[in-house]
């Protein structure tokens, strides 16, 4: 799941048709059938990738940003543990479309930490559960990235 967005871009528009669940970021109605569509999949036993940030701004290079509420109301509402991975990299290697910053061959660091079970949040807790992912997460980046 991850904004619509991604289908401009030829390389991440190959994965994107096939694969994912595209939002309009700025549509109820779009992250409504996005919404439906994993709980869907989730029926099929599928595992979903969440991208929850709010915005990925053209700053270079970029910050983490605050996430978006949908995953982790999905994940405690339906009991679903979340799996936090960080692509820690892959703007030093591939920043933009590769007109403005270019982009070159390497290797892309992934951090994955331990599962979060959903179980000890509960539906009335998907906030905490957001702040608990988001420290993770940013505490991994900022190791990784820091200057």
């Amino acid at each position: 799941m991850g904004k619509v967005e991604l289908l401009d871009n030829p390389v991440t528009r190959i994965f994107f048709e096939t694969v994912d669940i595209p939002v309009k970021r700025d549509s109820k109605v779009s992250a409504f059938k996005a919404y439906k569509r994993a709980l869907e999949l989730l029926a099929e036993e599928k595992s979903l990738v969440i991208f929850p940030e709010g915005k990925i701004d053209d700053n270079f290079p970029p910050t983490l940003h605050p996430f978006k509420s949908g995953a982790f109301r999905l994940a405690t509402e339906h009991n679903i543990p979340i799996l936090p991975v960080i692509i820690q990299n892959a703007w030093e290697v591939f920043w933009d479309d590769g007109r403005k910053f270019g982009t070159k061959p390497g290797v892309i660091q992934v951090t994955v930490l331990a599962p979060i079970d959903t179980q000890d949040y509960g539906k009335e807790n998907a906030e905490q559960l957001e702040t608990t992912v988001y420290g993770k997460m940013k505490d991994a980046w900022d190791l990784y990235n820091k200057s």
